[in-house]
């Protein structure tokens, strides 16, 4: 059986060391002429711990592989590089958020504390987006307290059949943050610019918190007490900045004077 590549081999490391066991590694084969028991040998004398042994030798097999006469300083670089890049990436790793019951078979964080987190956590910019929106006072208190730090707020709500939106009842998703009229932008969809289905309009019915450009949740719940706490929905928090800003962009886009379908609200 053919040995890994060591590209693979290498990646693998970064997954699944800790970055300080990456770096020592790769100073101790600085100096080192090639593959073979010297290079194990300053591995795990590096870096000694239980199973290292077994990590070691499928590095050091891999190198052997794929090119014997590839120098220590260039495999070293190799791992400083791969630690680096999974260090990145790490942070940007997608997550699970739920509302409703939980269960004990996979970790998951619970919507409200999520949306509440990254609004907090905001320094530039908010996005919110949903179809319904009722209490919520938490969600509230957070957004205003952004607001008033400086953060830019735009929310765009859905609206009542009178307001030309799609919601049933007297009041849009607007009203459950009027508190905010004084700091934040709103945004709607106005009838004159829906596609007509059926005999109904089409609706404005995504659920989306966005702050900074960095980091958002997108989900099935809307920012109702019931959908954040009560109700089964599911959702993801997207850390990767690249993901975020083609999300927030899209919108923005749609909120664009004269030429977007969304429109600010008086």
């Amino acid at each position: 059986m053919s040995s890994p590549a060591l590209s693979d081999v290498i990646a693998e490391l970064a997954r699944s060391l800790p970055a300080a066991h990456m770096a020592a590694w790769a100073r101790a084969l600085c100096g080192c002429a090639g593959p073979g028991p010297d290079a194990q040998t300053r591995l795990l004398q590096a870096r000694p711990g239980f199973a290292l042994g077994a990590a070691a030798g499928r590095l050091v097999d891999a190198w052997e592989a794929s090119d014997p006469d590839l120098p220590g300083e260039a495999v070293a670089l190799a791992l400083e590089s791969a630690a680096a890049l999974n260090a990145v990436y790490a942070g940007w790793r997608s997550d699970v958020v739920v509302s409703g019951p939980v269960t004990d078979s996979a970790p998951v964080r619970l919507t409200s504390s999520v949306i509440s987190e990254v609004i907090h956590d905001s320094r530039e910019s908010l996005l919110v987006v949903s179809f319904a929106a009722f209490g919520v006072a938490d969600v509230v208190c957070e957004l205003e307290a952004a607001a008033r730090r400086g953060v830019h707020v735009d929310l765009i709500m859905e609206g009542t059949a009178a307001e030309g939106g799609t919601l049933q009842g007297p009041l849009g998703a607007s009203a459950a943050f009027t508190a905010l009229r004084p700091y934040a932008t709103f945004w709607t969809w106005p009838a004159a610019r829906r596609p007509v289905v059926g005999a109904t309009r089409a609706a404005l019915h995504a659920k989306l918190v966005a702050a900074d450009q960095k980091i958002a949740v997108v989900g099935s719940a809307n920012l109702t007490d019931r959908a954040l706490a009560d109700n089964i929905e599911v959702g993801i928090i997207i850390r990767d900045p690249h993901v975020v800003e083609r999300i927030v962009r899209h919108f923005k886009s749609l909120m664009r004077p004269g030429a977007g379908p969304l429109q600010q609200a008086n």
